[in-house]
């Protein structure tokens, strides 16, 4: 879907946006899926040194502050100072809206700016992208995090997910929310210009290796772990692909695992959404799925990688009792291993045929690209209806 397909707002909307990265793909996805949808967007964001660095917004936007990836109390003085320096932008606030908020450090700014400014009338949403490992953690610290986002939870006007087992799991049990929330999956992004896509799924070659893709944010320590024993175990008979942006303050040893093993190959940074089509065309399937933070997150998300290969016509593998799983098994995405174990992964590989993989990435071709691409619905009616709360 292109951006001249969608249709402007009725009645746009002056839209604030707190970011937690100017930078991050996802953040540039929702933005300007709101334009497209014809709202005046600025965004107060901050910027963060491990991905993107260089990239300016083609929107109105204005800077706080250099973050952290997991730097809590770095984060936190951040958040203070964010919320000193918004003070100077009162009357934005006082005529938006709408408010969003893109995780919870952001959330703690936007609630604070709001209240000093004055425009505790306009909505606020909260927009969770990942539910913080702080925020399962035991202790006094998970305890004051959980808190925290108790008392902001009880302030806004409605939660925006990417997952809906982050309220099966989280929202609901835990933090005791029976507020409003809608969903806006990680899918291909709604006012996207996106490339052509694909129609055909061909035959992997016989006597080729497999390829297998990772594809994203590469950030998953257990993921290059597995991988790379797969690649050790199965040789000539698979090759490994990497594409995207390397997260090295959580995988110091990236280097020197690709070094290790010939048959692992990183390709670095893509654009999106231009290389999707020659990115997921180039692997026979792709590897779906988050391990980082098992038990919490990790079990609950549901990444963009899905939506990506899906569309391009790419079978994704991911791990059984995930909502990952869930969706590849239910929807028909590809194939589900029992553990996040290399016999699994290895065996699966051995017993696909050519065949079944090129099978299932052509069911996946057939179907719309509206089954993998984010309706603009979506989000108008979640900002229609904050709106019409609001008066």
């Amino acid at each position: 879907m292109s951006a001249a397909e969608i249709q402007p707002a009725p009645r746009p909307a002056r839209i604030v946006v707190f970011g937690f990265d100017v930078g991050e793909i996802s953040q540039i996805r929702r933005i300007r899926a709101l334009v497209a949808l014809g709202h005046d967007v600025h965004s107060f964001t901050m910027r963060r040194d491990n991905m993107n660095t260089a990239y300016e917004p083609d929107w109105p936007n204005t800077h706080l502050f250099m973050t952290s990836n997991e730097n809590l109390p770095k984060r936190a003085v951040v958040v203070a100072g964010s919320i000193l320096k918004m003070t100077g932008h009162r009357e934005m606030l006082q005529r938006a809206d709408v408010i969003i908020a893109r995780n919870l450090d952001m959330l703690a700014i936007a609630w604070a700016a709001r209240a000093m400014a004055g425009a505790s009338n306009v909505p606020l949403v909260y927009e969770c992208l990942d539910i913080n490992g702080a925020l399962c953690r035991e202790g006094r610290k998970g305890d004051a995090m959980r808190a925290a986002e108790q008392f902001l939870l009880r302030r806004i006007e409605m939660l925006v997910v990417s997952s809906p087992g982050f309220v099966r799991n989280f929202f609901e049990p835990v933090q005791r929310y029976d507020g409003p929330w809608a969903l806006w999956e990680n899918k291909l992004a709604a006012g996207s210009a996106l490339p052509e896509r694909p129609v055909t799924r061909d035959v992997p070659e016989a006597g080729r290796p497999l390829r297998v893709g990772w594809v994203g944010t590469i950030r998953c320590a257990p993921s290059l772990a597995l991988l790379s024993e797969v690649a050790a175990r199965m040789g000539a008979g698979v090759e490994i692909h990497i594409h995207g942006v390397v997260h090295r303050h959580v995988l110091p040893q990236f280097d020197a695992v690709i070094a290790a093993h010939p048959n692992m190959v990183f390709h670095g940074a893509y654009q999106y959404p231009q290389d999707l089509p020659a990115l997921y065309g180039g692997v026979d399937l792709v590897w779906s799925q988050d391990l980082w933070q098992r038990g919490n997150n990790s079990d609950w998300l549901l990444p963009n990688r899905i939506y990506e290969a899906s569309w391009a016509g790419c079978p994704s593998i991911a791990v059984a009792g995930t909502e990952t799983a869930r969706r590849v098994a239910d929807d028909g995405l590809g194939w589900v291993i029992d553990a996040p174990e290399a016999d699994d992964l290895v065996a699966l590989l051995r017993v696909l045929t050519r065949e079944e993989i090129a099978a299932r990435g052509q069911a996946l071709l057939d179907r719309p690209a509206a089954d993998f691409v984010q309706s603009p619905s979506d989000i108008a009616e979640v900002i229609d209806t904050v709106r019409a709360r609001a008066g």
